[in-house]
């Protein structure tokens, strides 16, 4: 399979469920489950990718705290190179509690952490150009990649003829969209959900708010909308909509970040976009099936029979170029 470079928030959730209510005073509640999971648009991605079989390097920053040895420590397990980790001393890693309620919803309790202090110079250019796609999730969470260095470093990148994916950590806003303004023409793929894409945009209508997208230099965008599945919006081209595919919804931490993962890995296999999108929704319905963002996905095989029994023909298609690509 291919090789892709992750870079942005790296971050530690923990999660329990099913909350129904914080107790008042020093009160308690028993739960059914407590986890602790690699997350955030970097990490929990990064996670999805090496379990379809993706060769991940991660590039973020994290704290020296116990919490930042654990997320590198998960990342080992599986099989993600975590040298482009930088530990910064003293800092908190950045990380999340969430209380899942029985329908799936999640509030957070957030800590940023050191997530925000990765520089440019942290950044391993050389290996972000021996990669075969590099993802920047988040880059609104980490600015100092967003100044003249960053920009280069990624214009080397795209201009190398890698393609670089991006998705959002937090909700979109207009400020967001002024910030990402230099990012804009170097991204291929720009892969929020709807909630994301119309508050940076202002635009109600998904199509339109991605539309507004590509006027400012994206090359495309896939747009998750929940029970609906997601969006491709191109220039040139009438939008296609990909279903999601059926699942028991126990908690809907990471379903983004393993659509993308499920995506790209489609992508650089070969499928069309359709077809690496409805790859992508399979992986965003079975992590949605459990508890934390690395829940559901097993590995490529259990993915690719997910589709087969929603949808045969598109099962057979994708399995023939993703089993092409790890033969090769």
């Amino acid at each position: 399979m291919s090789a892709v470079a992750v870079i942005g928030p790296h971050l530690i959730d923990v999660l329990g469920r099913p909350v129904t209510e914080i107790p008042a005073g020093q009160g308690s509640v028993v739960l059914d489950e407590i986890r602790v999971t690699v997350a955030g648009t970097g990490g929990g991605a990064a996670v999805d990718l090496a379990k379809l079989g993706v060769t991940v390097s991660s590039f973020a920053a994290i704290g020296d705290d116990v919490l930042g040895r654990l997320l590198v420590t998960q990342l080992r397990e599986y099989g993600v190179d975590t040298a482009g980790l930088v530990t910064r001393p003293g800092q908190k890693t950045a990380s999340t509690i969430l209380p899942i309620r029985p329908n799936g919803e999640r509030p957070a309790l957030h800590v940023p952490g050191a997530m925000a202090s990765l520089l440019p110079a942290d950044v391993d250019g050389t290996a972000l150009l021996a990669a075969d796609a590099v993802l920047f999730g988040g880059p609104e969470t980490t600015p100092l990649l967003l100044d003249s260095d960053g920009i280069a470093l990624l214009g080397a990148v795209r201009a190398a003829r890698i393609p670089i994916f991006v998705d959002l950590l937090y909700p979109g806003r207009p400020e967001t969209l002024d910030l990402l303004t230099p990012l804009l023409p170097l991204i291929d793929w720009f892969m929020p959900n709807d909630q994301q894409l119309r508050g940076l945009t202002g635009i109600d209508d998904v199509v339109g708010a991605a539309h507004a997208l590509l006027d400012r230099g994206v090359g495309a965008v896939a747009v998750t909308v929940g029970e609906d599945g997601a969006l491709l919006v191109r220039r040139d081209a009438e939008p296609v909509a990909v279903p999601a595919l059926p699942t028991t919804v126990v908690d809907t931490t990471g379903c983004g970040d393993s659509f993308n993962a499920g995506m790209i890995a489609g992508l650089l296999s070969g499928c069309t976009p359709e077809d690496a999108a409805l790859l992508g929704s399979a992986c965003g319905a079975l992590v949605a099936s459990g508890l934390g963002s690395d829940a559901g996905i097993e590995d490529l095989g259990g993915v690719l029979a997910l589709i087969a029994d929603a949808h045969p023909e598109a099962g057979r298609r994708i399995g023939g170029h993703l089993n092409t690509a790890v033969d090769a």
